[in-house]
């Protein structure tokens, strides 16, 4: 980790390090869910089916280092995109210190606990079904309000 342990308040996410940006990710896994975008009204609509990478238990990627090359549409998330990808919750560290906010008191680099992201029902944990048991066509059933 950081020298500094509130990097996140001190540094703008461009000049953060690699660990740093890492470490950002409170591993809620609500950025792998599969989207739908409303034709008609451009509008993007989050469902409860994840990506077959997404360990469901604790939601982190089984093939972290591959993802791009086993899941092309999947977006790397870059310190200079981030304002640039509307779908990203507004609950995620990225998004929150792009618009000049604070992490919350359940991120782990707050809190001190992975575990309090789940407690604080931010996380996707038993809540989402794989793409790979879903029909592709059948993907609008499963749109969250």
């Amino acid at each position: 980790m950081a020298d500094d342990e509130r990097f996140w308040e001190k540094k703008p996410l461009l000049a953060m390090s690699g660990e740093e940006w890492e470490s950002l990710c409170d591993g809620c896994g609500q950025c792998c869910r599969v989207k739908l975008e409303d034709e008609d009204s451009g509008r993007i609509h989050a469902t409860l089916v994840v990506c077959r990478l997404l360990d469901s238990a604790t939601c982190r990627c089984r093939d972290y280092a591959n993802r791009h090359e086993l899941v092309p549409d999947c977006v790397k998330l870059e310190p200079a995109r981030i304002t640039e990808i509307p779908w990203l919750p507004a609950t995620c560290a990225y998004r929150l210190l792009a618009e000049g906010d604070e992490l919350p008191w359940w991120h782990p680099l707050v809190s001190g606990e992975q575990a309090s992201v789940a407690a604080a029902g931010i996380s996707v944990t038993g809540r989402v079904i794989s793409e790979s048991e879903v029909d592709e066509n059948e993907l609008g059933y499963y749109l969250i309000d």
